[in-house]
């Protein structure tokens, strides 16, 4: 086994067998800035929910088998540069882009805060250090898919967001956007990386209320302790002026509901308990 990448989140493996082992942490990152604080169980929580929705959904995907409570076994992919985002609500960064003239819905369509869009919106973004919104005319003049993979991504992407938020539905939850990546085997198209509290937003559904900064049950928790304390802008200054964010430290309270709502988000979602 060889070591290959120490992500975010993840550290990866190279099975040497055509297979890579993801070992999830307790790491946590908001707005491209990683902590030196831990969330307990959280690594738990991501592997074995990635389990649970690559066994759930009837999307052709690298997942192989569970090794441990942290770790899963995966095929090997040639992973496409791009990150594949499905929005069925009206929050996060898609209020300032759309504010700024930077994405054009349909005119349906409510913006008032948290409002359910008209129809998903497919929203990729490139993958770097700090990812960047791209359309499809951006995305294959940079190279990253031809105009047939944005298209049949656009679509799978679609059409997963709309299955799992029927299962979120029937959970309690409100499902309001979701990232994916894919990848390429044997030229086919797979659906890949993990799917978790980190990859979508996740409201429940009894506390939902249009024009309000929604309850959650994923990292938006501690998106929303760095936006009130001005800590998103001081990490946009560093960066603006060259410089690395240095994350501040997560109050203890805080880890603790993040905790709290990773487990509950997996038990009441799967029906099992952690």
């Amino acid at each position: 086994m060889k070591f290959l990448t120490s992500g975010k989140v993840k550290d990866v493996y190279d099975l040497e067998d055509g297979n890579l082992l993801f070992k999830f942490s307790n790491r946590v990152s908001a707005y491209d800035v990683k902590f030196k604080d831990e969330i307990p169980k959280k690594g738990e929580v991501l592997c074995k929910f990635a389990e649970f929705w690559f066994e759930k959904l009837n999307v052709p995907n690298h997942f192989v088998k569970t090794n441990s409570e942290t770790e899963i076994t995966v095929k090997k992919m040639d992973m496409l540069p791009i990150e594949c985002i499905v929005r069925g609500y009206f929050y996060g960064s898609m209020v300032s882009r759309w504010k700024n003239n930077e994405i054009i819905l349909d005119d349906n369509t409510s913006t008032e805060l948290a409002s359910e869009l008209s129809k998903p919106v497919f929203d990729p973004t490139t993958k770097s250090s700090h990812d960047v919104p791209v359309d499809k005319t951006q995305a294959i003049s940079q190279q990253l898919v031809t105009s047939e993979e944005f298209d049949l991504l656009s679509k799978k992407s679609i059409e997963i967001y709309q299955n799992m938020r029927v299962i979120a539905d029937e959970a309690g939850f409100i499902l309001a956007d979701l990232k994916l990546e894919f990848g390429k085997l044997n030229n086919e198209i797979l659906l890949g990386d993990s799917i978790g509290p980190d990859e979508f937003r996740l409201w429940p559904k009894d506390s939902y209320e249009i024009g309000k900064i929604q309850e959650t049950y994923d990292k938006q928790l501690l998106r929303d302790w760095l936006t009130k304390n001005g800590y998103q802008e001081q990490f946009n200054d560093s960066r603006a002026s060259g410089k690395e964010p240095i994350a501040p430290s997560i109050p203890p309270d805080l880890i603790m509901k993040m905790t709290q709502r990773y487990v509950m988000a997996y038990e009441h979602m799967t029906g099992k308990t952690l």
